[in-house]
């Protein structure tokens, strides 16, 4: 730490995230926690690439704030941060970011991933409620049939009372669905997570059971288990198969956790609806047939934090350095365990 018990700080992140995090109220509030290094902000630690900062500048850094853009630390870099204590990261997964050698220097690490799962969570539960009148794909209809409503009756049960849920993944985003589902008059949300506590799920409002045996039961099936190689399309013909005519397929966690061609021809066919928000690949070719249907709601990966909503990962990453500061526990932090189960 310096003198002042503050400890030096930089912001690595590329330019975009750092206009789009840091605003003067937070510039200040990291200025009252942190010495700061000038410049406080860099898209580079290596100087090759054209950054402004030297090697001596960089061996007295502390505590280094992260988000989007953020290089890796590879043992190069980490070598010429020798005095590096923290990494508070403004953002959800930290994979990108870490390499073997920072976890055996002990480094603190924590993530704003909890508050990133607020919107998606949010974004993810009003899909819920409109799929249940399917409402998304009786607007894609109407395009198609105008005045004549006959269309009506062609999308299976419209109705959000006494539905049954799936959650896949008892994850960040996945708890929070499962919350927010106890809002829905007599809806049963079923969930499966292998790694998941029973009490736990209990406790939030939802019913433990296997993959199996929830995909027969469900009107909507919602995803938010991580990208791991045991999950890579842990989603596939033989699970889409096992759903209900008309259910509706929610995925707003990783797309490799569906096989595309598989729910392609369950949507081609009528039999299945999707609300995708990330695809497998990410976009999907222009060639997708997925683009033309009216049962598949395609968007560009925006359930997770945008705009405004990427402050709140900024407050959620200077809190903890608050804490630090203050000699206090994280609260959001990363271990190497965790991280081999979640994104």
């Amino acid at each position: 730490m310096t003198d002042t018990n503050r400890p030096l700080a930089l912001v690595v992140m590329s330019k975009d995230s750092f206009d789009l995090q840091f605003d003067d109220e937070r510039l200040r509030r990291l200025g009252e926690l942190a010495e700061l290094v000038d410049p406080v902000w860099t898209d580079s630690l290596d100087t090759v690439s054209g950054s402004t900062l030297t090697d001596q500048q960089l061996s007295t850094v502390e505590v280094l704030i992260t988000s989007w853009g953020t290089p890796r630390l590879t043992p190069e870099l980490l070598a010429r941060l020798p005095r590096l204590r923290a990494v508070f990261h403004c953002a959800g997964t930290v994979r990108q970011l870490v390499s073997e050698q920072f976890w055996q220097l002990g480094i603190t690490l924590t993530t704003a991933a909890e508050t990133n799962a607020i919107p998606v969570a949010e974004f993810t539960f009003a899909n819920i409620v409109l799929a249940g009148k399917k409402a998304q794909f009786l607007a894609s209809d109407a395009r198609t049939f105008r005045a004549d409503w006959s269309y009506l009756q062609g999308r299976g049960g419209l109705s959000n009372f006494e539905r049954v849920v799936g959650v896949v993944g008892f994850s960040r985003v996945g708890r929070r669905v499962v919350n927010l589902l106890q809002t829905l008059d007599a809806a049963t949300c079923l969930v499966s997570d292998p790694y998941a506590n029973e009490l736990d799920v209990r406790r939030a409002g939802g019913k433990m059971v296997a993959l199996r045996e929830l995909l027969p039961q469900v009107d909507t099936l919602t995803l938010h288990a991580p990208a791991l190689p045991e999950t890579a399309q842990m989603i596939g013909a033989a699970e889409l198969a096992l759903l209900p005519d008309f259910a509706t397929v929610i995925n707003t966690a990783r797309g490799s956790l569906i096989d595309t061609a598989a729910l392609e021809r369950e949507c081609v066919s009528g039999r299945l609806n999707a609300v995708l928000d990330v695809t497998d690949p990410e976009p999907l070719p222009a060639s997708s047939r997925l683009y033309d249907l009216p049962n598949v709601i395609i968007t560009p990966h925006v359930a997770g934090s945008l705009g405004s909503e990427t402050l709140r990962m900024t407050d959620s990453a200077l809190d903890e350095l608050e804490r630090f500061v203050a000699g206090r526990p994280q609260i959001a932090s990363v271990s190497i365990e965790a991280m081999e189960v979640s994104a």
